[in-house]
């Protein structure tokens, strides 16, 4: 009984861990590496994983951010035959998130052949494509949040709402290895932030035998929700009086529903009707359509205010734009917009248009609202560069940035102690999904209660003595 760390191991993205129970062999998550340049990334991505895909016998999925599981449609196009488990409403997104990935992966393909052709070199293959990313997603299986399924021979999957994105589960694994040996893991994928808008709090478990928990901001403590919308309110005012137009890059899945909510929630008390607000991301438009069919998942408070499609009338400044020439036509405006665009890391999506054509400007308000991971554009920007390079242009960087990491929907060095402190007996801590110095503060942080490891990836726990050092991988 093991399990071997593969992936978001010292390390935010590519989400991968192997659990062997017996002759089973169960993926949690299966996730894209990003955050190391299109390069890096594009060839770490696309290297054979450490396993044969034809011995996995099931993957039990967190959640649709594609660190977590963007590599999918890859397993199964070099052999998986498994099933794929998890929540209903994380299924539906993961077709959104999938075909626009599929979608770039084709487009720069198509680019990089083009000059590859030129120099007489071999084309390359996208990630996954379209198709792949169809054979993929025949694979899934839906579940119910506290509902349990046998997912391989002596394995039990539940999942239990974590609160960080539609359909973002902990995973609990009930596992049996036929030889009188029992274990329960609790893997909490991405634990959101208590008090979040639209969704429900992380769920509290009690017992457990391991605990693979994410550490993103294990070093961190959020400010206040309050204080939070507090700040986004006094940039909008600025912003407005300033005469300039106010960017957020947004993740197409989470947090551009909780700045729609948010703005209708509070468009009287911000003076939103002074603005015309813009939705530029295609995907983002899709993932929000998902979110309203699945209200069955909101909070208590957001089902009263936001139901199927409600969003359009709370928000009669709207403006929805899925094609490029729509995207084009916001350039127009001068003043008085917010544009709420992909991808959330400036990393790509039609973001980078908008800092080409507003970031150089003074009056311009940038805000970001979600993580910034290492050596991504947004990461520069909040670190002060001082000019950027956009499709080989050296832009100067002009705007005001804001960093309002209070929205955030991971769970901070607090949240995650509390999170943790709910469990009877102090189970083995096993810090995954965090950067090194994130990981060693919550560490630190967390003495009182457990003495908690980080691995590093290739790291191996052995079950039945989890509190033995960690081996390597065969």
């Amino acid at each position: 009984m093991h399990i071997e760390f593969l992936g978001a191991a010292q390390e935010v993205t590519g989400s991968c861990h192997l659990v062997e129970i017996g002759r089973s062999r169960v993926l949690l998550d299966c996730g894209l590496v990003q955050g190391g340049g299109k390069a890096k990334d594009g060839e770490e991505n696309a290297a054979d994983f450490p396993f044969d895909p034809a011995s996995i016998d099931a993957v039990v999925l967190s959640h649709s951010h594609l660190d977590h599981c963007g590599r999918i449609p890859l397993l199964v196009k070099q052999g998986f035959k498994g099933k794929i488990y998890t929540q209903r409403a994380c299924q539906e997104m993961c077709r959104v998130m999938y075909m626009d990935a599929a979608h770039i992966n084709e487009r720069d393909a198509f680019t990089q052949n083009r000059k590859r052709e030129r120099k007489h070199l071999p084309p390359i293959e996208p990630l996954f494509t379209k198709e792949d990313a169809e054979k993929a997603l025949r694979h899934f299986r839906g579940m119910d949040y506290e509902s349990s399924l046998q997912v391989a021979e002596g394995v039990t999957a539940t999942l239990f709402d974590a609160g960080h994105i539609l359909g973002s589960s902990i995973v609990q694994l009930d596992v049996d290895d036929g030889q009188g040996h029992q274990r329960r893991i609790l893997f909490t994928g991405d634990l959101g932030h208590a008090g979040a808008p639209i969704l429900r709090n992380p769920t509290f478990l009690h017992q457990a035998d391991v605990v693979l928990m994410e550490s993103t901001y294990g070093g961190r403590c959020h400010r206040s929700w309050e204080e939070s919308f507090q700040e986004m309110a006094e940039v909008l005012k600025k912003a407005r009086e300033g005469g300039g137009n106010l960017l957020i890059p947004a993740f197409a899945v989470g947090r551009t529903q909780e700045l729609l909510y948010l703005f209708a929630k509070h468009y009287k008390e911000w003076e939103m009707h002074n603005w015309q607000i813009f939705l530029d991301s295609p995907m983002a438009i899709e993932a929000t359509e998902v979110y309203s069919h699945h209200s069955d998942l909101y909070d208590a408070e957001t089902r009263k205010l936001w139901q199927k499609h409600q969003y359009k009338n709370l928000l009669p400044n709207l403006t929805i734009t899925r094609s490029p020439e729509e995207s084009m036509e916001i350039n127009k405006h001068k003043e008085g917009a917010i544009i709420i665009a992909g991808s959330g890391m400036c990393e790509g999506g039609r973001i980078r248009h908008h800092l080409k054509n507003h970031v150089w400007r003074e009056s311009t308000h940038l805000v970001f609202v979600g993580f910034q991971a290492r050596n991504t554009l947004g990461r520069r920007l909040i670190e002060g560069v001082k000019t950027i390079k956009l499709w080989g242009e050296e832009i100067e960087v002009a705007a005001k940035i804001h960093t309002i990491n209070g929205f955030s929907a991971h769970a901070d060095q607090q949240g995650l102690i509390e999170w943790y402190r709910q469990l009877e007996d102090s189970p083995p801590l096993l810090l995954v999904h965090g950067e090194e110095e994130a990981q060693q503060a919550l560490i630190e942080a967390i003495k009182p209660w457990t003495q908690a490891r980080a691995p590093e990836a290739g790291d191996r726990l052995d079950l039945l003595d989890p509190f033995a050092p960690l081996s390597k991988g065969s």
